[in-house]
């Protein structure tokens, strides 16, 4: 149990009480298997998180599972656990990390990983899984970075690579099965291999990526836990479908969530009223990689509006293509707050377009902001890229020029440009992705691009913010690494490295000489091309 005064001090200590409506307490009577859900990051970031609250809900109604939340505590409760010797518990029971039978990591973030290392230490959990005894919970790793477990490996007993509506139940019967038959632990681990999509690093071999094939017929939460405080995505989230037709050239997400599958309109009303019934949030999100793309989104858009009209609930569709929206949304369809459109045309220039494969029409673009801006909608924000292989000074000229238009385009309305936030990434090399192959561009040069953009757009109503240069550098070497980099971020661990995702706890000189200590060449990772000849770290996973 937690003690009464164990968050006194602490700054939002509902990040760690549980209690929420629509959470899930089970007593022991019946439970065979417990299941920790563990999100590297704060409770805001992970309550936020879609695939946390598929999981949660859907083993949550299996009658022999116990499925929990665990967050990664903020300075303050690292403190209080460390000093009053208590390991990190989970949000439901209070109870220590280290006796469920299964603790699965959510892998969304390279910069994640030295939290998965604190977590597995405040927990009593050995950090490296040579180092665990029979009685340890498995700890299993599945997201997005699953896709080159390599770099973490050491550090895992199994990845689930691909998606989890049909293969975590599959893993939780196999770990009943494995203990109702006493089966030593690395024989349980033998037998996780056999599943597809589920990587086990003791037994290397070819891994074929997990995928639903249905998406109707996938399991979806409409009793998501209701959090007490703010959280970064505070409102009810439809996955419409999955997967992306576009196939940009760098673009991670498209390859690991491909094929295209669609999910019904009337599955969607009806999730869409069920979890509305049982949360009662004012505001109904239709989540994927590009929702424009469903065949029935005109439909949908229609029919939720209608139906949430009267309870001041809107409809917010962040995930929408210039050029089907000029077409076939009237942008006045939403009802409730009109707040802002994001778009992403990545780069300015139509060579840049060509290169990266992503057809924006810029006079597309543009008249969607007119129609936006005409129907009230208050801001438009733009998301480019910077670095990506062809990229010369020119191409950043055209991008300053593009948002400038966008900016000037509101004159036609009201005789003023628009402010205009624009945030520009640099570009990151991911496996599975065409641009696998390719070396990222050091962060001086990217630091001097980044300078160069200010500088054209001062003047002009649009403001750019950059993502960090030196936390994109340490994410490149961390995204295409091998499994020698365990020993770097074991090291930076070590020496103190934790939230790295966030800027002001991010220390790239701690970084470089976990490198040095590792005896590491971090360029090797990033900054060079590989070629075809060269085996890649995540060649062994298999994309159907």
């Amino acid at each position: 149990m937690l003690p009464d005064d164990a968050l006194l001090g602490v700054t939002k200590p509902a990040r760690y009480t549980g209690g929420e409506w629509n959470s899930v307490v089970k007593g022991s009577d019946g439970i065979v298997c417990r299941v920790a859900l563990c999100f590297p990051d704060t409770y805001e970031v992970g309550m936020s998180h879609l695939g946390l609250k598929i999981l949660y809900s859907l083993l949550n109604d299996r009658d022999d599972t116990a499925c929990e939340r665990v967050f990664a505590p903020w300075h303050d409760m690292e403190k209080v656990l460390r000093e009053r010797g208590m390991p990190l518990f989970s949000l439901e029971s209070k109870k220590a990390v280290g006796d469920f039978d299964i603790v699965g990591f959510s892998l969304q973030y390279e910069l994640s990983y030295t939290n998965i290392l604190n977590m597995l230490d405040l927990s009593g959990i050995p950090v490296l899984s040579s180092e665990r005894a029979e009685t340890d919970p498995v700890v299993m790793g599945g997201g997005p970075c699953a896709f080159n477990p390599e770099p973490v490996a050491d550090f895992f007993d199994c990845f689930l690579i691909g998606e989890g509506e049909e293969a975590v139940p599959e893993i939780v019967d196999a770990v009943i099965k494995a203990k109702k038959d006493r089966l030593p632990r690395l024989e349980m681990l033998r037998s996780l291999s056999g599943i597809e999509g589920v990587y086990v690093p003791v037994f290397p071999s070819k891994v074929k990526k997990r995928t639903v094939a249905n998406l109707d017929n996938a399991y979806f939460p409409v009793k998501p836990v209701v959090p007490f405080i703010d959280i970064v995505h505070d409102r009810i989230q439809v996955e419409v479908m999955r997967g992306c037709r576009r196939a940009c050239n760098f673009c991670q997400a498209c390859a690991i969530y491909r094929p295209n599958r669609f999910r019904s309109m009337e599955k969607v009303l009806k999730i869409a009223e069920e979890t509305y019934r049982n949360t009662g949030y004012d505001e109904i999100s239709l989540v994927s990689l590009s929702s424009g793309d469903h065949p029935q989104i005109m439909e949908i858009i229609r029919s939720l509006t209608q139906s949430f009209r009267d309870k001041a609930v809107s409809i917010s569709f962040p995930s929408l293509r210039a050029e089907e929206m000029t077409s076939s949304f009237p942008l006045e369809l939403t009802s409730g707050r009109h707040t802002g459109l994001t778009f992403a045309p990545e780069v300015g220039s139509d060579k840049m377009r060509k290169a990266i494969n992503k057809n924006v029409p810029v006079d597309a673009l543009k008249e969607c902001a007119y129609q936006a801006f005409r129907n009230k909608w208050r801001r438009v924000k733009l998301y480019f890229m910077i670095g990506l292989p062809g990229e010369d000074d020119s191409d950043l000229d055209a991008m300053v020029s593009l948002a400038k238009e966008i900016s000037e385009v509101k004159k036609r309305v009201d005789g003023r440009a628009a402010e205009i936030n624009a945030s520009v990434s640099i570009f990151v090399p991911k496996p599975h992705t065409r641009f696998e192959r390719k070396p990222m561009i050091p962060f001086e040069e990217a630091l001097r691009r980044q300078r160069y953009i200010r500088d054209k757009a001062k003047g002009s109503r649009v403001r750019f913010n950059f993502h960090d240069a030196e936390m994109s550098y340490i994410e490149a070497v961390l995204a295409r690494g091998d499994r020698s980099l365990s020993r770097a971020i074991y090291s930076a661990w070590k020496n103190g490295s934790k939230f790295d995702s966030w800027r002001e706890y991010f220390d790239f000189q701690r970084w470089m000489r976990a490198f040095s200590d590792s005896g590491l060449d971090h360029e090797s990772y990033s900054l060079r091309e590989r070629g075809l000849e060269e085996d890649l770290p995540w060649q062994f996973i298999e994309f159907r």
